[in-house]
């Protein structure tokens, strides 16, 4: 495990150390998952296909609630 103390800017950005990003293989344009809990905040890259499975169900889920025909009334505003 590695440890860095590094410092936010004025306008709350933060760099990756190089050794870091390298190790995690983090590259530019790659998109990070932040977790806040109190203080503690945790990055975790995110693959491609991560959230697929979580889209997928939450379709089918507002699909359920809001596929009804009661809810047809408010395609006519």
């Amino acid at each position: 495990m590695e440890t860095e103390i590094i410092r936010v800017t004025d306008k709350g950005q933060i760099s990756l150390p190089i050794g870091m990003r390298k190790s995690a293989r983090i590259e530019r344009g790659d998109k990070l998952l932040v977790v806040q809990d109190g203080e503690i905040i945790i990055l975790e890259k995110v693959k491609k296909d991560d959230f697929k499975d979580l889209l997928k169900h939450s379709e089918k889920v507002a699909k359920k609630l809001w596929g009804s025909k009661k809810d047809d009334i408010w395609n006519t505003f």
